[in-house]
């Protein structure tokens, strides 16, 4: 048994990070490409709204689909259209079409694509690692995603400066081909019960309202769900204008836009190990907290200093606090929600980040073009800080991080 779901766990995580490792190439290529030919905060803004509100228009209902359906199949399906969507752009860019449309309606489609993904890997993991082992396994996939973060900037950077943008398009299908086909002959799944799959319109209503229900009733999950929201509004200059940050204040040469998004990969990397060997504090909401602090000084730091070398540091700072920040939540709802609403869970919790962004951009996005993006990262990075005080004062978050740490 014990080698069993060792296999199963080592090839689910290949294929997803061959897949994660297509998808990042081709973020990156499109955030990189619109950046330099705009250098707008409000094209940014456009970007971010096409990357990310539409994962929030098709979570919940993702989140239905992965507690009803097979969730491998669920997963291969997305991996599939967002491939033959990148495909089609490649062809079209091959060709010599290439507008700035055609790349957001990319990001459109590529969106609704990972939206429906995300719930069912969330919640399918629980379903092959055994719930001793979960913030070990977790832990290990941070490191590894973190690594294909490393890798994938890199990667894009090199072939943007050497090969045509469709190259980027054409690698992203066949990284989706091959994790497609790990998943469906070489990961076995054990079979979960599964509520009555025939149910359609209105009772798939029900079934969110019931979710939903669940997420009240669970008083740590809603005040979780509520605190991230929070953050990620304060995280969106940091995670979607420091690009444009470093263009204005350091150069617009691709090797600096680079260094930041390899700088940060390196720094996830590490508090993947850290928090896979560690495990954290006993009471996992510590850990969470003690994240928050890290990535709120950080972007402070982004704000106040002046060389490039001392920022990209800071980047990394900011990077070894994430892993810290999402494992713990992670493993939480993994280890505690009932396997029937999982699903659920997640594409609840992913809303908060794929809606909340790109409404926040509406605002960042344009004021950057007024005031310095210094001065949001300054202030947002204040408000992430003091964030830790919630999560302290919240006694149902106590409980919970310790009950279940």
């Amino acid at each position: 048994m014990e080698i069993s779901w060792k296999r199963n766990t080592a090839l689910f995580v290949a294929g997803q990070t061959l897949s994660l490792f297509g998808t990042l190439l081709v973020q990156y290529a499109i955030l990189w490409h619109i950046t330099l030919k705009t250098q707008s905060g409000t094209m940014m803004t456009v970007f971010t709204i096409a990357g990310f509100l539409p994962m929030f228009f098709i979570s919940p209902f993702a989140g239905v689909w992965a507690d009803r359906f097979n969730r491998k199949n669920i997963i291969n399906i997305a991996d599939g259209s967002i491939a033959l969507v990148s495909l089609i752009v490649a062809v079209f860019l091959f060709f010599g079409y290439d507008p700035i449309g055609i790349l957001l309606i990319c990001a459109v489609v590529r969106s609704f694509g990972q939206g429906a993904q995300m719930p069912a890997v969330g919640a399918l993991i629980p379903q092959i690692v055994p719930q001793e082992n979960l913030t070990q396994v977790n832990g290990i996939l941070s490191s590894i995603q973190a690594g294909t973060t490393l890798a994938a900037p890199m990667a894009s950077g090199a072939l943007m400066t050497f090969a045509p943008l469709e190259i980027l398009f054409f690698v992203d299908v066949v990284t989706a081909g091959v994790a497609i086909s790990i998943l469906f002959f070489f990961v076995k799944i054990p079979s979960l019960e599964k509520p009555d799959e025939g149910k359609k319109g209105i009772e798939y209503f029900n079934d969110l309202k019931e979710g939903f229900i669940y997420i009240k009733e669970h008083g740590y999950i809603l005040r979780l769900v509520l605190l991230t929201s929070v953050f990620m509004i304060c995280v969106s200059p940091s995670a979607l204008l420091t690009p444009l940050q470093v263009i204005r204040d350091f150069g617009s040469e691709v090797w600096r836009l680079t260094a930041i998004e390899i700088t940060f990969s390196v720094g996830m990397m590490a508090g993947g190990i850290i928090i896979g060997a560690w495990g954290g504090f006993r009471n996992c909401i510590f850990t969470v907290v003690l994240a928050i602090a890290l990535y709120g000084l950080g972007v402070i730091g982004l704000g106040l200093v002046n060389s490039f070398f001392v920022y990209i540091g800071i980047f990394g700072v900011i990077g070894i606090a994430m892993p810290l920040f999402n494992t713990p939540i992670v493993v939480l709802f993994q280890s505690t929600v009932d396997g029937a609403f999982m699903g659920r869970v997640f594409s609840v919790f992913g809303m908060a980040s794929s809606v909340l962004m790109p409404l926040s951009m509406l605002v960042f996005g344009p004021v950057s073009d007024i005031v310095a993006i210094d001065i949001l990262l300054i202030g947002t990075g204040t408000g992430i800080t003091l964030l830790c005080i919630p999560f302290v004062a919240s006694k149902t978050l106590r409980e919970a991080g310790r009950i279940h740490s």
